[in-house]
């Protein structure tokens, strides 16, 4: 991979979304080791669209304005649901330890894989980003392609990682008082739901 491409794609995963704001409170709510996992299935999340722009499948979603609206709509649903129980929720001062608020593993892991598979723009991104770096003539241009996203990948889990990491080192602090926690849900909620209302408005 070139240095270009990957300047570039670091600076596209470190832009803060919703998969980094979902890491980002699963660290402040529920410890390190779950932010990592939450990053894991923000990850996760990925494969699909990197799969849909390598098949050609992001250029049907590109040209049908019904797919894209449906799985548009499908994806401002399910963040302004995710916004309201942030934005609706009481924190208590449990224990500061790692052992989280009930939620499974695989719940993060589901829930982190929801935010990222109902957002119909990574996909269009995919067809758009990748091509730029990859020359189309060359005889391994699929397996290029291949490379980019996987490197793509990679970058995603380990910058989304040290965000959920770095929030939960202040998770004690948080932790100890409710009212701050209970303010800090409530801006991710609002933070969350101003994407949803973003992502409404996006055109194809």
């Amino acid at each position: 991979m070139t240095l270009e491409f990957m300047i570039t794609a670091l600076i596209i995963v470190a832009t803060p979304g919703t998969g980094a704001l979902y890491t980002i409170a699963t660290g402040l709510c529920e410890g390190p080791r779950r932010s990592v996992i939450a990053a894991f299935g923000c990850t996760l999340g990925i494969v699909p669209h990197m799969a849909a722009a390598l098949t050609g499948l992001a250029a049907v979603l590109h040209g049908s304005p019904m797919a894209f609206n449906l799985l548009k709509l499908c994806g401002v649903a399910y963040l302004s649901y995710m916004a309201y129980g942030l934005i609706v929720s009481r924190a208590s001062a449990p224990a500061a330890t790692d052992a989280g608020n009930g939620l499974t593993g695989m719940a993060i892991v589901i829930k982190a894989i929801l935010i990222n598979l109902l957002n119909p723009k990574l996909s269009l991104f995919f067809l758009a980003f990748l091509p730029q770096f990859i020359d189309a003539a060359a005889p391994d241009a699929l397996g290029l392609m291949i490379e980019a996203s996987l490197v793509f990948m990679a970058l995603t889990f380990v910058v989304f990682a040290l965000y959920g990491i770095s929030a939960a080192s202040i998770r004690s602090r948080v932790i100890a008082r409710p009212a701050i926690a209970t303010w800090i849900n409530r801006t991710l909620g609002i933070a969350l739901l101003a994407m949803a209302t973003k992502l409404a408005m996006e055109q194809r």
